[in-house]
């Protein structure tokens, strides 16, 4: 049981994560809407930075308790899993149509936001600096989309009302039921961050394992869980542009902003086993979505065999 309980402690912390990024993303939303804020904005930064805020708070709590190779690990396993599992294994259930998707000027940001990304993990280490390039390149892409959401809204005389264009938003939702929200999640998002990373150490050491390696696996594949579920209902209901923009948007802000704050709070040391495999392999798996962004190609049952097959394959091989 004694060394059972290290594997349910990381779950409960995942759940707690979980449960809290999606209370505190709840209660962000509704109070700024609330105050006047415009859902354009809202959606461009407080939800962005709230589903990601679990991958945040695990990187954070990693660096405090001297474990940064598991937060270094977390952000790069979680972009190769959001795009070899999170699209793989929707795929294998229904064909994703991502034929009618527009995503190529998001796509490349994303490999622009990864090229930055790897030159900058050559530097050996993610301190202030890298911190600073990271956090002015997301800047500039909430920038650049913000001013094109706005034009494309204008050229198209939108008459949807701004709170239909955001999940989870609910006119009426009382203010105490927002502040419940908020403390929620600002109080599960630290517990549960701390409860995974402490434990997550634990089996990373009865293992014999790196927390590098346990970022990259355990931590990664459970932060990317809220991307599968979303990508999984996408794909059954034939919204292929949900599942494939959640994806790339998703990596792009893990590249940029996550490992861009984290730096801020102290120095990441780059494992030598990042700059010779793990960046190329997600690097690899980015490019792997060309044919789909820019030959209008279906992510078809065959191609959910293989992306699932891909992952499988890097799993056996960072944990040999």
């Amino acid at each position: 049981m004694a060394e059972l309980m290290p594997w349910l402690l990381s779950g409960l912390g995942l759940l707690i994560l979980l449960l809290a990024g999606d209370s505190l993303v709840k209660g962000a939303v509704n109070l700024s809407l609330r105050l006047g804020v415009p859902a354009l904005i809202v959606s461009l930064t407080i939800v962005a930075f709230g589903t990601s805020a679990p991958e945040l708070l695990i990187s954070i709590e990693a660096i405090l308790d001297d474990a940064p190779g598991l937060a270094l690990g977390n952000v790069v396993g979680s972009n190769t899993a959001n795009i070899l599992l999170v699209l793989g294994i929707p795929a294998l259930l229904a064909t994703m149509h991502t034929s009618e998707c527009e995503t190529r000027k998001t796509y490349n940001y994303m490999i622009a936001a990864s090229l930055l990304f790897i030159a900058l993990a050559f530097r050996g280490v993610f301190d202030w600096v890298s911190g600073l390039v990271l956090l002015g390149a997301l800047a500039y892409v909430l920038f650049d989309q913000a001013m094109e959401a706005k034009g494309h809204r204008a050229a198209c005389a939108a008459s949807t009302a701004d709170e239909e264009e955001i999940e989870g938003v609910d006119p009426d939702l009382p203010g105490w039921r927002i502040a419940v929200f908020l403390i929620l999640g600002l109080i599960g998002l630290p517990l549960g961050a701390s409860l995974l990373v402490d434990n997550a150490t634990v089996i990373a050491k009865t293992y014999g394992v790196s927390d590098t390696v346990i970022g990259l696996t355990l931590v990664a594949v459970g932060t990317s869980l809220p991307e599968l579920a979303t990508t999984v209902m996408a794909a059954l209901r034939r919204q292929a542009d949900v599942a494939l923009g959640n994806v790339i948007g998703s990596n792009m802000f893990n590249l940029l902003a996550i490992i861009g704050i984290a730096s801020l709070v102290g120095p990441i040391p780059v494992d030598r086993s990042f700059l010779t495999f793990d960046l190329w392999v997600m690097l690899g798996a980015s490019i792997l979505l060309v044919p789909f962004v820019y030959m209008r190609r279906d992510i078809t049952r065959i191609w959910g065999v293989i992306l699932s097959a891909l992952y499988v394959a890097y799993l056996v091989i960072v944990l040999i």
